[in-house]
């Protein structure tokens, strides 16, 4: 039974995924033969809350499929400092759910009048987000109600993903693109044994989420889902940055997210976990590979053959799921988290 319209918006994305691949491709396409024309030299992202860690995953898509160099923009330069740096040779691309916080919007005027090309990428298309940059791409997922984002998120991230693909002329990656809802689907369809087994850790207080690669991203935002509506401090980390000191938190019973998807950061993640269990960390594994699902005290299966830049806009949904289920075990409001807005306006 659907209790909330997290829970709802959550189960929804399967199909605001598939209005994005079929309302957007040809928008896209137009977009990516006009980048190509200019030939910028770097892309500089500019997004706040879930939307930074959608532009934190269009860093490895750029750099890794189109080998341009992404990255994130520091607004209050171009706010509070009033000191914005050169963006004349960059492709400046905003994320935004709403399309209104202030800060967003100055950095792409601030594009726009460098002579920059600027693109935004929104749910709200009459927002002063796509009205201040010269090309948009709606998200097409529809009203979300909950406060905490979810098919915004991956509507962000597969118009991010479509606009690397386009912009790499590759056609067989549009194969891959064409799966994802069903991917996201199959995910959808395990909600129930997902928010079931996240009861487990309804004490819990902290925990660390981790992956690398494309999946940096969702350790951010899986994160970010558990403190804002679970309350408990949930630290996202790069599996390598976490070596670098912040192991030793490690003991029996420390919790620990892990995402392990399938190509090139795969046998080194499953290690490093394997590493963390002999320390004693409670895992929860979010994965379709079984060795590393296997070292997992609470697995979380998604699909199995998905590329792995691919495989965030998956992943994701496991751990929205799961960060629901502990919100509910804890007695909390899913729709309505404390002290928090659908919109937030920063400058």
């Amino acid at each position: 039974m659907v209790s909330s319209f997290l829970q709802s918006e959550i189960l929804e994305q399967p199909e605001s995924l598939r209005r994005l691949l079929d309302a957007e491709q040809a928008n896209i396409e137009r977009i990516a033969r006009i980048i190509r024309s200019r030939s910028p030299k770097y892309v500089t992202l500019v997004a706040r809350g879930s939307s930074d860690n959608a532009a934190r995953y269009s860093q490895y898509l750029f750099g890794t499929i189109n080998s341009l160099t992404a990255g994130l923009a520091t607004p209050s330069t171009f706010t509070l400092y009033q000191h914005p740096p050169r963006l004349d040779d960059s492709l400046v691309v905003a994320v935004s759910q709403s399309g209104q916080s202030p800060d967003i919007i100055a950095v792409v005027e601030e594009g726009r009048r460098q002579g920059a090309l600027t693109l935004a990428i929104t749910n709200v298309p009459g927002s002063p987000l796509a009205e201040a940059a010269e090309h948009n791409i709606a998200m097409h997922a529809g009203q979300e109600r909950s406060i905490a984002a979810t098919k915004t998120y991956t509507g962000s991230l597969l118009a991010l993903a479509m606009l690397s693909c386009a912009l790499s002329g590759d056609s067989t990656c549009a194969e891959g693109l064409a799966r994802v809802p069903d991917w996201v689907q199959a995910v959808a369809e395990r909600a129930d044994d997902t928010i079931r087994r996240a009861e487990r850790y309804t004490y819990i207080e902290y925990c660390v989420v981790a992956s690398r690669g494309y999946n940096y991203a969702t350790a951010y935002e899986t994160a970010l889902k558990l403190k804002e509506l679970t309350y408990i401090i949930a630290e996202p980390y790069s599996s390598a940055d976490f070596q670098h000191g912040p192991v030793a938190l490690v003991e029996h019973g420390f919790p620990v997210l892990a995402v392990v998807p399938e190509g090139k950061v795969a046998a080194e993640l499953t290690v490093f976990f394997q590493q963390l269990k002999g320390r004693g960390a409670d895992l929860i594994v979010i994965s379709a590979l079984e060795e590393a699902l296997a070292l997992a005290q609470t697995p979380l299966a998604i699909p199995a053959g998905i590329p792995e830049w691919l495989s965030p806009i998956v992943a994701v949904v496991q751990g929205q799921l799961f960060a629901l289920g502990l919100t509910q075990s804890k007695g909390y409001d899913p729709d309505h988290p404390r002290g928090l807005r659908k919109v937030t306006l920063t400058t």
